[in-house]
């Protein structure tokens, strides 16, 4: 029986991963065109090339892990050695150097692309350990919960308290040398943040689940049985689309709020003598009700399932999201309700996948004797970067298309843009997510046969 404190000491790795994961997915973007000074077109095809590159080296972490030995265990010491490159290479993401367009561009590509690799360096092994720590899937479903409710209180404090941050060490100034020193300043301290925490995640967790065969594989069984592993791929592709709908609605937001809806014509609300900006208060908002979904994703998936709990979710995130369009930019009550609304729906889909991600490596053991948890789940990190790499490319090249100028006035055609990146898009992959999961066969019954037989080889 895992205690409290070891939940709590994985949730605090997920956590840490989070408070970055979320200023990439709803800040990066923004930077690079507002503050650091790049065309939206350049940045989308910046960010597709470099996640795309970033999946492909999940495996090979995945795979690394795998066959790494050490008196820790075989995930848990990337997070003691590489909490301080995550948090040091954070910081140079968000750094402006004095460099011309094409020197910008250079050392985002390298900077982003560092970030990205050290990131799957350490969430990888990260991800895996919950295969590791417990063979119960009840026990793994609350390890999971765990790490949502933590990833996604991350992400509140980052996101509530990010633009504050950053306007407070700006001096409030409008003038990009200052903007530049506030946003570097701001991720400073969200760095140090997650590298604390990331010692957490390793002191107080523990690894206990052994192979039924102590001999490691060859990688190229190890490649077979993934590609042989059905309930894997359908998870594969509805974690793309799942990431899709997410990164589309959080690098948008910004834009929504500051083109479409104008935060600067409302009030600014100030609290404990920090200045919060409406954008901000949408995406904690949204952080809020996300935990929300955490929480009730287990004692709905106990009643009717993992898969229908997924399915019945991404369903009403489309129907919500497609009525999201139609809010006036004086909607402000309505655009927060729904924001919640669809926040919950997103929130219980992902302890539910990583779960599940889980069952398949069972699964996979079953079938072949071989228990490749690593690369399991770095394949499974990898359809996430995939659909992340997919949502903020698309994103930065439709911005462009729609005629998207940097703080400058927008058309009526690219506001037009800027709402569909709130509804149409993001509810179109969440319908694509749910025709997924429905064909997930991995149900509750047929995991109790899977993990009855692994018992039973375990014990011989």
């Amino acid at each position: 029986m895992i205690k409290l404190k070891e939940k709590i000491g994985y949730g605090l790795g997920d956590m840490a991963s989070s408070m970055f994961w979320k200023l990439f997915g709803s800040y990066l973007m923004i930077f690079y065109t507002d503050v650091f000074g790049l065309p939206a077109a350049m940045v989308g095809t910046m960010f597709l090339v470099t996640r795309v590159w970033d999946s492909v080296f999940d495996p090979v972490i995945g795979i690394i892990a795998d066959r790494t030995s050490s008196r820790w265990g075989e995930f848990r010491p990337y997070l003691l050695f590489l909490a301080v490159p995550f948090g040091l290479i954070g910081i140079l993401t968000f750094y402006t150097p004095p460099f011309g367009e094409a020197g910008k561009l250079v050392y985002a590509y390298i900077t982003y692309s560092l970030m990205m690799m050290v990131y799957s360096g350490i969430n990888v092994p990260y991800a895996s350990l919950l295969g590791v720590m417990s063979p119960n899937p009840k026990e793994r479903g609350t390890l999971s919960t765990f790490r949502m409710m933590f990833a996604y209180i991350g992400s509140f404090i980052a996101l509530l308290l990010f633009m504050p941050m950053a306007n407070a060490f700006s001096g409030h100034s409008t003038d990009t040398a200052a903007q530049q020193h506030g946003w570097l300043m701001a991720v400073m301290v969200i760095a140090a943040m997650c590298v604390l925490l990331f010692f957490g995640c390793f002191s107080w967790t523990k690894e206990r689940v052994k192979p039924i065969n102590e001999v490691k594989s060859s990688l190229k069984d190890d490649i077979h049985d993934l590609f042989h592993n059905r309930p894997w791929w359908i998870l594969f592709g509805a974690g793309i689309a799942s990431l899709v709908f997410n990164s589309i609605r959080d690098g948008a937001a910004v834009y929504y709020f500051k083109y479409y809806i104008v935060e600067s014509d409302f009030h600014v609300i100030t609290l404990f003598g920090m200045s919060f900006v409406l954008s901000g208060l949408f995406l904690s908002v949204g952080q809020a009700a996300n935990i929300i979904g955490v929480v009730l994703a287990a004692p709905v998936s106990n009643k009717i399932g993992k898969k229908n709990t997924f399915a019945i979710a991404m369903l009403l995130a489309t129907a919500l999201s497609i009525i999201f369009y139609w809010f006036d930019r004086g909607d402000l009550v309505w655009i927060f309700i729904f924001q919640c609304l669809i926040s919950i729906c997103a929130g219980s889909i992902f302890p539910l996948l990583w779960s599940m991600y889980a069952d398949c490596a069972d699964y996979s053991e079953l079938r072949s004797g071989n228990r490749a948890t690593g690369l399991i789940f770095s394949a499974s990190s990898m359809s996430q970067k995939f659909g992340w790499a997919i949502g903020t490319a698309v994103t930065g090249w439709l911005l462009s298309y729609f005629g998207f100028q940097a703080n400058a006035e927008q058309s009526a055609e690219t506001i037009h843009g800027i709402k569909l990146f709130l509804s149409w898009l993001p509810g179109a992959a969440a319908f694509v997510s749910m025709l997924f999961v429905i064909g997930y066969p991995l149900g509750e019954q047929k995991m109790k046969e899977i993990i009855g037989k692994l018992n039973e080889k375990r014990k011989s």
